[in-house]
C-alpha cells in the first residue's frame, strides 16, 4: 500500500511541476479588440472588469481625460511600457490588449483600452483566462494604471474631477 501511495504522490508532484513549468495563462480569448464601437462584455464570473458594465460587480470607471485625449492615450503607452510582467499583444491607434502575467502562478489576464477621443475617454476592460474570481486583481490593477495617470496629470481622478 506504501508503494501505491508513493507512486500516486510522485504523479501529483510531477503534474504540479509540469503546472508550474508551463504556466497557468490559459489560452487567449478570440473575440477580444472593439466591436461595434466597443470591448466585449464581461463574463458572468467576478473576475473581469469593465466601462461598459453597468453592474457592481463588474462595472469600472473609464478614464476620464484630461486635456488632449492623445497626450493621454502617449501617456498609457509609457505607463503600460514601464509596468513589470506585461507583453503588448496589439497597439493600433486607438486600441491596446496586453496580457499581465502574475507573478507567482503565471495566470494571465486579458487588459484592454480603448481610446474614445471623441467623448474624452478610454475605455478599459481586465479579464482573467482562468478561475472564477480574482480576490480583486483586475479591479486593482486598472486603478493603480488610472492613479499612475492622475499623478502625471493625464486623466481625472474620478466623475467629479
Amino acid at each position: 500500500m506504501n508503494g501505491l501511495i508513493s507512486r500516486v504522490l510522485c504523479v501529483i508532484g510531477m503534474v504540479c511541476a509540469l503546472g508550474f513549468a508551463t504556466g497557468c495563462g490559459g489560452r487567449m480569448p478570440d473575440d477580444l479588440g472593439v466591436h461595434d464601437g466597443r470591448l466585449i462584455p464581461c463574463p458572468d464570473s467576478p473576475n473581469c472588469v469593465s466601462s461598459y458594465e453597468t453592474d457592481e460587480t463588474h462595472q469600472i470607471e473609464a478614464f476620464k481625460t484630461k486635456g488632449m485625449p492623445a497626450i493621454a492615450w502617449q501617456g498609457l503607452g509609457l505607463e503600460l511600457a514601464s509596468l513589470e510582467r506585461v507583453e503588448i499583444i496589439r497597439n493600433d491607434p486607438d486600441y491596446v490588449h496586453a496580457v499581465f502575467t502574475s507573478s507567482l502562478m503565471r495566470y494571465d489576464d486579458d487588459v484592454e483600452f480603448y481610446l474614445r477621443a471623441e467623448q474624452g475617454e478610454i475605455a478599459v476592460r481586465s479579464a482573467s483566462r482562468v478561475g472564477y474570481g480574482d480576490m480583486d486583481a483586475n479591479r486593482n490593477r486598472i486603478e493603480s494604471i488610472r492613479q499612475a495617470l492622475v499623478e502625471k496629470g493625464l486623466v481625472a481622478d474620478s466623475e467629479t474631477d
